[in-house]
């Protein structure tokens, strides 16, 4: 274990402390390890860290042994954000499918089995649940990601996810703190704003997140929105008024606060991301996420380096960094005394669908989810080999590019033979010449949101009128096709029930 370094002050220990940076690779660099014995408390991981559940248990092993109270957050939501899986696609269905069913033992469940794998694989912060209010259908960013659009709704079922997250001694990060769901822009790419008055806020986006921390949630994390009824000038992670006055004082939350990527244009674009943390830091946030873009040693000394200038030079009090880095200490306290308890399994080990009891609850519940819509004239299920024609729109970046998404090899491993394409524009002639005689199964994600996704199914089913859609994002558009599955959401195991339901096999 590496031995602390002596010539590291007090100040600089805690500037480190409230860090939660990522990194590059499947093994911690040298550079990491350093840090860590120098006082870095946290460490972020993404989809690039991670290869198999043998390799993470290694990685935070390796990181545990330089010091055992690290704290390995990650942002493993299931459904459609997916760390753990980023490259099969999740055994776990999302918020909108969970909401959908409305039956919080089963979220409670679902919650519990992914906070197991986390803890068998050594990850104990959770960037999850999103309790953001799918107020506005048009939201590019959350969308499947939420419950919901009714506050009740979104805020039992939040409740029920930290349950089965802090249940197997994982901690729950609560998002995006004071709701992200009624906004039309990414706050990846820019600034979202919400023009609500108080009224509707308390009503609306704050009913989850009260429940939240009323349940003892972990923590929370800010969003990079502008609410200009709370504070007209600055977004949420950069607000006094919204983390201090609001979720301190006014909601009681005692936990971490934790701020979204600080690298995420909303803040970056205009603060800068030093600037930013010292900001962040002095209106009331207790650790800093960055390493979703900026993963290197430089960045975790830059901000470093301007926490402890902001504290010599006045600019952020020295008390509040020491009660951020306390905040940060006192939940990894928690995690370590969870797993010398044994919470989840041993690392590495049942950590993969169907070897464990419960592990089937993802599959479970995605069949659950399912609604199903039966065209005018009768459907006969598939028994020859389909083709399936996925409508892709640009991923937002949460999701990611990399995670597959559809139906096409699940129906693969029921009909083998199927084929597949992808196609990203109106015209279906492409789509008509591929499939030749085969039937055409049409995927689409938020088909209420893509005008040319819309002209291009409306066109193919005219043409095909057996043609079957499969609507894998928000269910807001009308049925349409001899058979219409929504899904309420994007993962590996929404696939799967979607295609039994295609080819009439379906649970």
């Amino acid at each position: 274990m590496t031995t602390l370094v002596h010539a590291t002050d007090t100040l600089t220990r805690d500037a480190l402390t409230v860090l939660q940076p990522g990194f590059v690779g499947t093994t911690a660099p040298d550079w990491l390890l350093r840090r860590i014995g120098e006082g870095l408390s946290s460490v972020g991981l993404f989809g690039r860290n991670i290869v198999s559940p043998e390799q993470l248990a290694a990685l935070t092993a390796q990181l545990r042994a330089e010091r055992d109270d690290v704290l390995v957050a990650i942002d493993e939501e299931g459904g459609d954000v997916t760390r753990l899986e980023v490259r099969q696609g999740s055994s776990f269905p999302g918020n909108y499918a969970l909401g959908s069913v409305d039956d919080v033992e089963l979220t409670r469940a679902v919650a519990r089995e992914l906070g197991r794998r986390l803890a068998a694989c050594g990850v104990d912060l959770n960037w999850a649940p999103s309790a953001d209010v799918n107020s506005n259908a048009e939201n590019p960013v959350i969308g499947v990601r939420s419950f919901g659009p009714d506050p009740d709704l979104v805020a039992r079922h939040t409740v029920a996810y930290v349950d089965g997250l802090q249940g197997v001694g994982v901690a729950a990060c609560t998002k995006h703190f004071p709701g992200h769901g009624d906004t039309n822009v990414d706050s990846h790419d820019a600034l979202p704003r919400i023009d609500v008055d108080l009224a509707t806020l308390h009503a609306r986006e704050l009913v989850p997140f009260r429940a939240a921390v009323a349940a003892g949630t972990k923590a929370v994390m800010s969003a990079h929105i502008l609410l200009s009824a709370l504070d007209p000038h600055r977004p949420a992670t950069l607000s006094p008024q919204i983390l201090t006055g609001l979720l301190r004082q006014e909601l009681g939350f005692e936990g971490l606060i934790v701020t979204d990527g600080m690298e995420m244009q909303a803040v970056a674009a205009t603060y800068g991301i030093e600037r930013g943390s010292v900001l962040a830091i002095a209106a009331g946030a207790d650790a800093i996420c960055v390493g979703g873009g900026l993963c290197d040693e430089d960045t975790v000394l830059q901000l470093r380096d301007a926490l402890v200038n902001a504290v010599r030079t006045g600019e952020l009090p020295e008390e509040r960094l020491a009660d951020a880095a306390a905040r940060v200490r006192a939940l990894a306290s928690w995690t370590q005394a969870h797993r010398a308890r044994g919470a989840g399994s041993v690392p590495g080990a049942a950590v993969q669908e169907g070897t464990a009891p419960g592990a089937e609850i993802g599959l479970v519940a995605a069949r659950r989810a399912l609604k199903v819509t039966r065209g005018e004239r009768p459907y006969t299920p598939m028994a020859g080999a389909p083709y399936v024609a996925s409508f892709t729109p640009v991923a937002n970046f949460a999701v990611g590019d990399e995670t597959p998404w559809g139906i096409a090899a699940e129906l693969e491993r029921l009909l083998p033979g199927t084929e597949t394409g992808s196609y990203a524009d109106s015209s279906v002639d492409a789509v008509l010449t591929a499939a030749g005689e085969r039937r055409v199964v049409a995927v689409v994600r938020d088909l209420h949101r893509h005008p040319w996704m819309t002209e291009a199914v409306d066109a193919l089913i005219a043409a095909r009128p057996d043609t079957v859609v499969v609507e894998m994002g928000l269910n807001e558009a009308e049925p349409r096709g001899a058979l219409h599955i929504a899904t309420h959401g994007a993962a590996r195991v929404c696939g799967r029930a979607a295609a039994e339901a295609v080819v009439g096999t379906g649970a």
